[in-house]
């Protein structure tokens, strides 16, 4: 098996462990990240209707001024749009979904600038 593959299932491991005990409610949603090798993506999940309410990646418009957006810096950028866009939905908030990632890097960047963007968790 492939070292990729083996890294996928891990993590795929991790994340069925997180997800059976961090579930996303009106009052306090789920904020789920997501890492490719080339971009960071975070959204802000309510579980109970199963609906997106906030989204905001390094593909997004304001991320277009990044040089590279596979790194902490993009990171940083995507948690406090992340923060500032709940914030203006009344989002105060939220329980922080790692999706199976190590809480390290690019993961710990994004946590961090939300946190600084104002969101609780």
């Amino acid at each position: 098996m492939a070292k990729t593959a083996i890294k996928t299932i891990t993590r795929r491991k991790r994340q069925v462990r997180v997800r059976k005990k961090v579930r996303g409610s009106l009052i306090r949603p789920r904020l789920n990240v997501f890492k490719s090798a080339r971009h960071i993506y975070a959204q802000i999940i309510d579980d109970t209707r199963g609906v997106t309410l906030v989204a905001c990646s390094t593909l997004s418009s304001g991320a277009s001024e990044l040089a590279y957006t596979g790194n902490t810096v993009a990171a940083v950028s995507v948690g406090k749009e992340i923060a500032r866009l709940a914030i203006e939905k009344g989002i105060l908030t939220v329980v922080f979904d790692r999706n199976g990632f190590l809480y390290h890097g690019r993961i710990k960047a994004l946590a961090d600038a939300a946190r600084e963007g104002g969101l609780l968790f």
